[in-house]
């Protein structure tokens, strides 16, 4: 397992209340892992702790990264082994190129502006239309999300964390999410996506469903999906919605003999 997460807590920074409670689960190397909850469930806390946000330290509990204890390591260290975050609200870095903020994070800054190019390319920006503008108000949110996500796989991290890149976009759907995230598989990269929206979620190999605080399961994704929409009551929308690479991953009578077992307690 590339990360493995042992009876994680965490707390507010006052410590009065528990956001994640004593949470297990592991992330296989070069999958798409998918955390999936209600807002309020410390997803992105979750995500934070991962990646060492000295905010949001743990509680208890032990992270391990390739069988590293991370767990007091900072942000820096962790940055170092190979894990990286592309925020939910991307980093706002006015009158700064694109080219530029792309290339911060790269090491080896040999043959640069192909790797600019291809980062660019693999999240379905035509390069020769963005190497000459800069960060500013002209860029869209969606825009804005995709030089985000560039910029991270542009890192070549081993462990990519996405804290909801599905958030706020204006043209980014399903499709082109399983387009990119296909390339950045074919890259080694493992990727951890935090996401509250099942269409997005359905790209991943494997889920953890988080419901404020506790991880209820980590299996298929879409059984995880299942349990989601059974303990949120979504029944019809769960056999509307679970379909992978254009096929139902259930039968409707299926789904109804698992929305029946709680109805029977």
């Amino acid at each position: 397992m590339l990360l493995e997460i042992k009876d994680l807590i965490i707390r507010t920074f006052d410590e009065k209340k528990v956001i994640i409670n004593k949470i297990s689960f592991s992330v296989k190397e070069g999958s798409i892992h998918a955390i999936i909850g209600p807002n309020g469930s410390g997803k992105s806390t979750l995500a934070y702790s991962i990646m060492g946000l000295e905010t949001y330290k743990t509680s208890g509990g032990k992270i391990f990264f390739d069988g590293v204890d991370i767990t007091e390591k900072n942000i820096t260290d962790r940055a170092k082994l190979g894990i990286t975050l592309a925020w939910q609200e991307p980093a706002r870095i006015e009158g700064l190129s694109i080219p530029k903020y792309i290339s911060l994070g790269i090491k080896d800054k040999t043959n640069l502006k192909e790797k600019i190019v291809e980062a660019l390319s693999i999240v379905n920006l035509e390069p020769e239309k963005y190497f000459n503008r800069t960060i500013n108000e002209s860029l869209s949110g969606g825009e804005r999300k995709r030089i985000e996500l560039a910029a991270a796989i542009a890192m070549r991290p081993r462990l990519i964390i996405l804290d909801e890149p599905d958030s706020g976009l204006d043209v980014i759907i399903s499709e082109d999410f399983l387009n990119i995230f296909n390339r950045v598989k074919e890259l080694k990269m493992t990727i951890l996506l935090i996401t509250h929206k099942e269409e997005i979620g359905m790209v991943a190999d494997y889920g953890t469903l988080m419901w404020y605080g506790d991880a209820l399961i980590t299996d298929d994704f879409p059984n995880v999906m299942l349990q989601y929409c059974k303990k949120a009551g979504l029944k019809e929308f769960c056999k509307r919605a679970l379909f992978k690479n254009g096929k139902r991953c259930f039968s409707e009578d299926y789904i109804d003999q698992i929305f029946c077992e709680d109805e029977e307690l």
